[in-house]
């Protein structure tokens, strides 16, 4: 059998995050647990917020767009050996802060976010796609968002760190948003016969400037209580559009209904935020509703659909892929609702979040390791 893990951008990284996803909150949460004796710098909240979201977020996203982009402009991204070295950065930006070299971490990552920017922008301008260009700016603002993290966790940049945390995570929020806008109602129509989801282009204007006005907010440090009014309307736009999806009639699709549901996360995320802002919420329950529920889901269920479809399987959810589509969401729902029934129980439901976590993407990783790395089973390319 073939080995073709780096014919195409989707095959490394699903695999790589997938992988990454398991062993990141496996430690996590064995030393949050106290599981786990001795050093870790995954044991650092703060690293361990940066991991998620600028190592197995930005993994995806990357392994998502050096597809689409192939789909996009009929040219090529990175393959074979040039694919290998973007995909060894990214490694490399896992490994390195582990070591007494913290500019060499950040050099690691910095250089993963150019080379995967050029890897999708050279296709992008070569072929006039100006409609995607923003997306280079987009790989370019995670790796600045990354690298002033980096710079001010070795003492460099007298910056605060979380600023950079929250705006990695706004980035990707948006990028789910736009990407979610695209797919999610094109899945739906496809996939599930009988229903005609619906885009209003002035609400999808205002779901997505949104996103970027609470960006803003976030980074010039508005008034709590501004926040929260942007974020509220911000969460009353994306649930209003959710709802133009028809989300209730896939619920017999899982390949669908992951999306649908990973959406109703973003807005949850939303709504949560303005009501941290009043002060009625704790702010982590939000941040988790948006990594937990709506980056998770949406990754899995985006990893999944996208790699069989691109290995010209079936697009149709098995056992294992809905598996996995359960756990993420109970992962979610304990996380952000159980500390809010009840508070005494937080640390057991952190760790049983956790566990749950690391189970649906164990799942992914034995199910997904012979898809990657085989050839496409219709024998064609990539």
């Amino acid at each position: 059998m073939k080995f073709a893990l780096w014919n195409l951008g989707f095959r490394p990284f699903y695999l790589l995050a997938g992988l990454f996803a398991v062993l990141a909150l496996a430690l996590w949460t064995a030393h949050f647990a106290g599981w786990l004796a001795g050093a870790s710098y995954l044991r650092d909240p703060l690293w361990h917020a940066h991991e998620m979201i600028f190592g197995y977020a930005f993994a995806v996203i990357a392994g998502f767009l050096l597809t689409a982009v192939c789909n996009w402009t009929g040219l090529s991204t990175p393959t074979g050996s040039r694919l290998a070295a973007i995909a060894a950065l990214w490694v490399a930006g896992r490994v390195l802060p582990a070591t007494p070299w913290p500019l060499a971490a950040a050099a690691a990552d910095t250089a993963f976010a150019l080379a995967l920017a050029a890897g999708i922008g050279v296709p992008l301008v070569a072929s006039g796609n100006r409609r995607n260009y923003f997306f280079i700016a987009l790989m370019l603002a995670i790796g600045g968002a990354n690298l002033a993290f980096h710079l001010a966790m070795s003492g460099r940049f007298e910056i605060p760190v979380r600023d950079m945390l929250q705006l990695g995570l706004n980035l990707i929020a948006f990028i789910m948003a736009l990407m979610g806008g695209r797919v999610i109602p094109m899945f739906t129509a496809n996939g599930v016969p009988g229903t005609k989801p619906v885009r209003w282009l002035w609400l999808e204007r205002v779901a997505l400037a949104s996103l970027l006005v609470l960006l803003a907010a976030d980074l010039v440090h508005l008034p709590p209580v501004v926040v929260a009014v942007i974020a509220g309307i911000s969460a009353a736009a994306h649930a209003w559009r959710l709802a133009l999806w028809q989300p209730l009639l896939t619920r017999g699709t899982p390949l669908v209904w992951i999306l649908h549901a990973a959406y109703a996360w973003l807005a949850l995320y939303l709504i949560l935020r303005a009501l941290a802002g009043f002060g009625i919420v704790p702010p982590n329950l939000a941040t988790h509703a948006l990594t937990v529920g709506a980056i998770g889901g949406l990754t899995l269920g985006m990893m999944t659909r996208t790699a069989r479809g691109h290995t010209g399987r079936a697009l149709r959810a098995e056992t294992a892929e809905t598996a996995c589509y359960v756990l993420i969401n109970l992962a979610a729902v304990v996380r952000v609702f159980v500390p809010l029934a009840a508070p005494a129980f937080y640390r057991d439901t952190v760790i049983m979040s956790g566990v749950l976590w690391a189970a649906a993407f164990a799942v992914f990783v034995f199910k997904y390791w012979p898809i990657l790395t085989r050839p496409r089973v219709d024998g064609r390319s990539g």
